[in-house]
């Protein structure tokens, strides 16, 4: 499976600017399976959820439902959803054939206030996309190591983030320990500029090896990364190494 990993400059609350800035890089994109896009791709990380929201199906799916079919691609990624009375910061994957699955972002960032506005997702998903299980992560959940441990169930971690310059070391550190402890491919999109609240972001979107080594990185610059996972492989490691079988078993409570 080839994946794409896109890293924007994103425009600050500016939906329509973004759509055409993804919709160029995307149509520049070699042949591919999957195209992961960041965290709130289409607005920044802005906590304006009120005049940002848009209902759960609204113009975001649909231009990710027409990318997906431009490209014969899944695509994914986050944005801010109004959904009955709560606003979510929501994860969306859609297939060219229209298949979607979403995923509410749990672990909301209380340093920006995101737990104020927005409402924490209760459920933790996997799916299979072309024969690949993938389990979805937004940014802050990628610090929780529970929340994403592999009960064999997944193959692939994709974290759709804004992840600030100043923890740079730490976005490299902890996608290469959740690729590490859950023998997982991860694939990890940030964004790069600077947002209206005067974030810097450095991208280092990247795809990492179930073994910890960095399969693709991207600089520091609006850019994208494309490269090959292969499940044989992983597999193959699996068998060798096997730690699945002395993980210890717990339970989430919601």
């Amino acid at each position: 499976m080839k994946i794409s990993i896109l890293q924007p400059d994103t425009i600050w609350e500016e939906k329509t600017a973004n759509f055409d800035v993804l919709s160029d890089m995307i149509t520049s994109l070699p042949e591919t399976d999957i195209i992961v896009l960041p965290e709130t791709f289409n607005t920044g990380f802005s906590m304006n959820q009120e005049f940002l929201s848009e209902p759960p199906e609204s113009i975001t799916l649909e231009w990710m439902a027409a990318m997906a079919e431009l490209k014969n691609a899944g695509i994914c990624g986050s944005y801010i959803v109004k959904d009955g009375p709560n606003y979510f910061n929501r994860w969306n994957f859609v297939s060219p054939d229209k298949e979607t699955w979403k995923y509410n972002k749990r672990h909301l960032f209380r340093m920006e206030g995101e737990e104020k506005l927005f409402s924490p997702g209760n459920e933790r998903i996997t799916f299979s996309f072309r024969g690949v299980r993938i389990l979805p992560n937004v940014c802050y959940d990628l610090r929780f190591p529970v929340w994403t441990r592999n009960r064999n169930d997944y193959d692939l971690i994709i974290n759709s983030a804004n992840w600030p310059a100043p923890r740079r070391d730490v976005w490299l550190t902890l996608l290469k320990a959740r690729a590490i402890e859950n023998q997982s491919f991860v694939a990890g999109a940030n964004r790069v500029g600077i947002d209206g609240n005067d974030i810097r972001y450095s991208g280092d979107s990247m795809l990492i090896s179930p073994k910890g080594e960095i399969i693709a990185i991207a600089g520091d610059e609006e850019s994208f990364i494309s490269a090959e996972i292969s499940l044989d492989e992983l597999n193959q490691f699996r068998d060798k190494f096997p730690l699945n079988r002395d993980a210890d078993t717990f339970y989430i409570e919601m």
